[in-house]
């Protein structure tokens, strides 16, 4: 398998970190560029997976903000901690690894204005078996949501609000 280089990398930048535990190959990153869905599900195939898991979150138009939810989203705008996100979908990566029998993780979240429809995470996982692949999977967008510094910000046609932000 190949990897671009950060640096050699076409578009908006990409803070990416890639390196192996003894037996599972890690790449995560934050992306200001659209995820390319087919390359994070290359990322973790291989002769040795027998199972791979793909979560591939999208933009959708009904809103998620109490309160909110007769309005149409139009868009997301997505904030990330610049040190905090990467250093934190890194730990969880690699608790991942830890946790199941996985060969081979991905998990990209994208920064920045997305459009209807758009990608804005993925995570997949590689394993020898698909229960591995599976858990390890919705374990991994499950804490990613729950612990990693970014913040969504729908976008309507009269407005804005901050998903999370009510009550604060």
């Amino acid at each position: 398998m190949t990897r671009r280089d950060a640096s050699s990398s076409k578009g908006p930048e990409r803070r990416r970190k890639d390196y192996h535990l003894p037996m599972t190959e890690i790449h995560t990153a934050l992306s200001a560029a659209a995820l390319d869905v087919p390359d994070a599900l290359a990322s973790v195939s291989g002769p040795d997976c027998g199972g791979i898991a793909i979560f591939v979150g999208t933009v959708r138009s009904s809103a998620a903000v109490p309160g909110k939810e007769s309005k149409s989203v139009v868009r997301l705008d997505y904030e990330a901690h610049p040190t905090l996100a990467p250093e934190r979908l890194d730990v969880i990566a690699r608790r991942a690894a830890e946790r199941w029998d996985v060969r081979r993780i991905t998990a990209i979240h994208r920064t920045g204005a997305c459009d209807l429809g758009e990608p804005t995470v993925v995570v997949s996982c590689g394993a020898p078996h698909r229960g591995d692949a599976l858990e390890a999977c919705r374990w991994l967008i499950d804490e990613l949501k729950a612990t990693v510094p970014i913040w969504k910000r729908e976008v309507y046609s009269d407005g804005s609000s901050w998903v999370g932000a009510e009550g604060r």
